[in-house]
């Protein structure tokens, strides 16, 4: 395992350890950031992870949301904003989240840790960006 591997687990674990249910999500990005991963990039339906960090990139394979042939879902900015307050009023899982985005027709998300914004793309040139708050960790 790289050094780059074990800095991103570690980091996703601190995360997860002190992110509260509500609002959680730039706790994790902020172990991320603090961890040196500079980009975050989740590629749909397929779920690969892509993590740019100052020692390397790394590439996570998770659970496809598909098995087989599909047409992608038409973007929509409404569906895909209703996903993500579900998500940061602690309704869903990050499993349904990356459902939900899909079904909004979101076929990939990026994440810059540094600039501490989230864009999210449709399939025809289509984007969305929010941005999210600084957090602390405890040390």
């Amino acid at each position: 395992m790289s050094t780059a591997i074990e800095i991103i687990e570690q980091a996703i674990q601190k995360g997860i350890n002190h992110r509260p249910q509500i609002g959680g999500f730039p706790y994790l990005a902020e172990a991320l950031r603090e961890a040196g991963v500079t980009i975050n990039e989740w590629i749909l339906p397929c779920c690969q992870s892509l993590y740019q960090t100052n020692s390397g990139a790394v590439i996570f394979p998770h659970p496809s949301l598909i098995t087989t042939a599909t047409d992608i879902p038409t973007f929509n900015q409404d569906l895909l904003i209703q996903a993500l307050r579900a998500d940061q009023a602690g309704h869903t899982s990050f499993p349904e989240f990356l459902q939900a985005i899909w079904s909004a027709g979101i076929i990939r998300y990026t994440v810059n840790l540094e600039a501490r914004y989230v864009v999210y793309y449709g399939s025809s040139g289509e984007s969305y960006m929010e941005k999210y708050p600084a957090v602390t960790l405890p040390i």
